[in-house]
């Protein structure tokens, strides 16, 4: 009888302490998200790293990626491997400069395929992840508290997703993706500005530009 509960004890000290550390994790991206989701706008500048050790790619191997996002509500703007990425709020425009070319389509990109969408960075969370927090750690002179995302969903193509959370500033420092075929993308936040000064138009696409620099727009 008393190793029995003994087993049971330890039993429910495992399952309250990893329910109070999901409730902790949930709480700290709740109020990172509602800090962030507070702003005016935001303008993003991020780097990109990718690796692969079952492919022989090491991080570093190639200089990381620059992009820039700026949103605004569900609307954004976001330079991305040399193409810009606009989304009005309604529609999603795609302006690829190799191919000269203009993509329209009614809303913003899907996230069927894991990937983490602009519009979807503070509320992605919420749905379809056991929550687990990580380890605290300093990076250049921040206290980078992590968590650890994990989809529910057996079949799904992430294994893990890491937020490395600024818990002076309160947001999301960096992001690590890490997917079934082994390969891991990081995201890091480079520079952050809250409240910009941003004209009313924008978020729209300017169409005349376009059809003078002879772009085909379908």
């Amino acid at each position: 009888m008393i190793k029995i509960t003994v087993l049971f004890l330890s039993i429910f000290i495992t399952t309250k302490t990893v329910s109070q550390n999901s409730e902790n994790a949930k709480l700290l991206l709740d109020e990172v998200s509602s800090k962030m989701g507070a702003y005016k706008n935001m303008s993003i500048s991020f780097s990109e790293t990718l690796s692969n050790e079952n492919a022989g790619i090491k991080e570093g191997d190639e200089p990381p990626l620059k992009s820039k996002i700026i949103l605004q509500g569900d609307k954004y703007t976001l330079n991305y491997l040399g193409n810009i990425f606009i989304f009005d709020g309604k529609k999603l425009f795609v302006i690829n400069n190799d191919e000269k070319e203009v993509t329209i389509t009614d809303g913003d990109m899907s996230g069927d395929d894991g990937f983490i969408y602009p519009s979807k960075l503070l509320t992605f969370y919420n749905e379809g992840y056991n929550l687990e927090m990580g380890d605290l750690k300093n990076i250049n002179d921040r206290k980078i508290q992590y968590i650890t995302l994990k989809p529910i969903n057996s079949e799904s193509n992430i294994i893990k997703v890491e937020l490395g959370i600024d818990i002076n500033e309160m947001y999301i420092y960096k992001l690590i993706q890490t997917g079934l075929n082994g390969s891991k993308t990081t995201f890091t936040i480079t520079e952050f500005k809250k409240n910009q000064t941003l004209s009313s138009n924008f978020f729209s696409f300017d169409e005349e530009k376009y059809k003078k620099l002879k772009f085909i727009i379908d």
